[in-house]
């Protein structure tokens, strides 16, 4: 294992900046508010709230994919990223095929993402979109060679989603049950996104804990060749259940991607939601949240009081059920901000 470890002077020019119109923007903060994104000057210390990034092989997403890290004046002073205006400042969210068995808890669930993603960009206005089947999108599918599981080709269901896309939207996001593939080359694909456009699309079916088993209940039973536009193979298809594992796991895929829609880029300061990630487990390693450098971004792009973001996330269901994400900390995120 390798530890990312960044100086404290480089920490702190890359949350606050050296130029002084950059930095100034620092200094509006509050003294409590200063204190909190201070605390990520020493990830890693006893008792931190931040913790280091940790490499455990060269699998991992900053060692296969080197970038250069986006500091909060390289994001300030991109003239291609998108912020939220009056006009634009609604996050769509778009359910594309079932969520497991219909009924109480699924509706439950994509309300639980919804009112997650309320509280995580706070100051926006998230709405769902009403649910649309996979026939409805007139995408392109096919039974993947290997895993022989249904996929759904990301290019169409972009498309799709560029003609559903509400005036009012800053950007609208899909999401699906069900395996993607970028192009017949390519296995699979997490999701796609254009970013020029405020759209995106991404599967959960992953995230089941055994998609990779032989046993996946998703494997179809038998070879198909299904043809195009015949959408009945879709109809009573697998879907993973829902757990809290899940929700966890979705939570942190749309609010890292939603994340990008807004030009923040892989984080490679700190533990952050916004590191990429080329496998499950090393998207299971990280945290829930931003880190105080991709915090400090979102802040300036919505406009929203860092303390009233974490009183609105601190009792959804995320943080209750899920055995690796404790409230306490938000109480201490908040005591910190008021003393």
């Amino acid at each position: 294992m390798n530890v990312v470890q960044h100086s404290e002077e480089k920490l702190r020019s890359a949350l606050v900046s050296k130029l002084p119109a950059v930095a100034k923007l620092y200094s509006d903060y509050t003294e409590g508010e200063r204190r909190l994104l201070e605390e990520g000057l020493h990830p890693g210390k006893r008792g931190s709230l931040f913790q280091p990034i940790t490499l455990h092989s060269d699998s991992d997403w900053i060692v296969a994919h080197p970038e250069e890290p986006q500091d909060f004046e390289a994001f300030y002073r991109d003239p291609h990223r998108k912020t939220p205006d009056a006009g634009h400042s609604t996050i769509y969210i778009q359910t594309i095929g079932s969520f497991g068995d219909v009924g109480l808890q699924t509706d439950r669930y994509v309300e639980w993402l919804r009112d997650y993603c309320q509280a995580f960009f706070c100051g926006l206005s998230v709405k769902l979109l009403p649910a649309v089947g996979v026939s409805e999108t007139g995408c392109s599918f096919r039974v993947n060679s290997s895993s022989h599981n249904l996929q759904i080709l990301t290019g169409d269901l972009l498309q799709f989603l560029g003609k559903r896309k509400p005036k009012d939207a800053f950007c609208i996001v899909g999401i699906t049950m069900i395996d993607l593939y970028p192009k017949d080359s390519w296995n699979f694909v997490f999701g796609q996104a254009s970013l020029s456009e405020g759209m995106g699309v991404f599967s959960f079916a992953r995230y089941d804990d055994h998609f990779y088993s032989r046993n996946y209940a998703g494997r179809l039973k038998k070879k198909l060749q299904p043809r195009q536009g015949d959408y009945s193979v879709f109809q009573g298809y697998y879907t993973p259940p829902i757990t809290s594992t899940l929700l966890l796991r979705s939570c942190k895929t749309i609010t890292h991607e939603t994340g990008h829609m807004f030009g923040i880029k892989h984080c490679q300061w700190m533990n952050c939601v916004m590191q990429g990630s080329n496998h499950l487990e090393e998207s299971d390693r990280r945290p829930l949240d931003f880190c105080p450098i991709c915090l400090h971004k979102l802040q300036v792009a919505v406009g929203f009081k860092i303390a009233d973001r974490y009183k609105m996330t601190l009792f959804h269901p995320t943080l209750t059920t899920s055995p690796d994400v404790s409230a306490t900390r938000h109480f201490r995120v908040l005591y910190i901000m008021k003393t």
